[in-house]
């Protein structure tokens, strides 16, 4: 149990029980014939036993304890325990509680068990390279549920082992992970192998529950062999991040040198980029009302007016998809404020751009890819 004193849950044997004694002063039971003596229990308990009794006395108030986490061999002396007893009068049971409350109260500051325990509270504290080598160092074996600590990872950290393993590994993770981010494991992949790893899911109902639990230590210690990554995202989001907000003359620059270079990476680079000329492919009609409050109204104006080539397509497709009142004194502004120098229209759809990102990060709205 968690918090449950060690001394507490050290479960020995049970006493030898008693009887209560001479059953000739006990009455008529109706006919049925008593037993010539009937065992009671005993007040002087093991403390295996004030362990059950505990443990069944929280089951009763719908308490789930973390039992599955405990070595085989205490969880079975558990189970054995509360096989053995019976009932237990209410002095023996408020008894049993004062002890337990009694330790519990004497406990000051409890540590995780093992070296996994201890990386977990150092979590965040320590850098993943050192958790990993002092993990190796100790030949460390994974207790307890690897699946949850899968189950925390974003998709990139478990995208090369579902690549890496054999189909029926791959089907067995993916029926432990959470259906969003199985689908999203699953859309990740090539098409023959995303297809035969869901046909191979469909076989997986007969494996057994220790051989998806070796399988999930398996996997957790590779992850945990992983090397660090200095940089969280991919080459292709960090060049589309910096050139997304470079001026235009030097993004189309940029991305002409890469096609000479390296054509596919120049065209993943294009797919990570959006600017104000993407607000018209990218952007749902029914969500512009939320780009144009979060922008400011003079940059706004400018950004609409600005824009030229390409980006005025974006311009005519916010003025469209606002009302014809709103629009229409849009236009009026636009019309007022004339010729927009190329360098303020630049930081004006930067603006809007940047906008546009705040709400797709804050989750409120969800960029349109090439398929949609």
């Amino acid at each position: 149990m968690d918090g449950l004193p060690q001394d507490f849950g050290d479960m020995g044997a049970l006493p030898d029980l008693g009887s209560f004694g001479d059953t000739n002063d006990m009455g008529d039971f109706g006919g049925f014939d008593m037993p010539e003596t009937i065992t009671r229990m005993p007040v002087a308990l093991s403390k295996k036993a004030k362990a059950a009794v505990i443990v069944r006395l929280l089951s009763t108030e719908d308490v789930k304890l973390p039992l599955s986490t405990f070595p085989e061999s205490m969880q079975v002396d558990l189970a054995h325990q509360m096989t053995e007893l019976r009932y237990i009068d209410k002095d023996t049971l408020a008894s049993v509680v004062e002890e337990f409350l009694a330790e519990l109260e004497a406990i000051g500051l409890s540590f995780p068990g093992g070296l996994e325990g201890a990386l977990n509270v150092l979590e965040g504290t320590i850098s993943a390279s050192t958790s990993a080598k002092l993990r190796k160092n100790a030949g460390f074996s994974l207790t307890g549920d690897p699946w949850e600590r899968i189950a925390d990872l974003e998709p990139a950290r478990v995208l090369p082992i579902l690549e890496a393993e054999s189909i029926e590994v791959g089907a067995v993770l993916l029926s432990k992970l959470k259906v969003s981010k199985s689908a999203q494991l699953l859309s990740m992949l090539p098409g023959d192998r995303a297809r035969r790893i869901a046909y191979a899911i469909s076989l997986t109902s007969a494996i057994a529950p220790d051989v998806v639990q070796r399988i999930g230590i398996s996997i957790a210690a590779k992850l945990d062999a992983q090397p660090a990554k200095a940089f969280k995202d991919a080459p292709t989001e960090r060049v589309g991040a910096i050139l997304n907000f470079s001026a235009s003359s030097t993004r189309d620059g940029v991305l002409e040198g890469l096609d000479e270079t390296d054509k596919e990476f120049a065209e993943e680079v294009r797919k990570n980029i959006f600017t104000f000329a993407n607000i018209a492919t990218r952007v749902d009609g029914r969500d512009i009302s939320k780009v144009v409050r979060g922008v400011e109204q003079d940059m706004l104006i400018k950004a609409l007016a600005g824009a030229t080539g390409n980006a005025a397509v974006s311009t005519e497709f916010i003025l469209t998809n606002m009302s014809k009142r709103m629009a229409d004194g849009m236009r009026e502004e636009m019309e007022a404020l004339g010729k927009v120098k190329e360098s303020d229209a630049e930081e004006a759809m930067s603006a809007v751009v940047a906008g546009v990102r705040e709400l797709e990060s804050a989750g409120e709205i969800f960029l349109l890819t090439g398929d949609e």
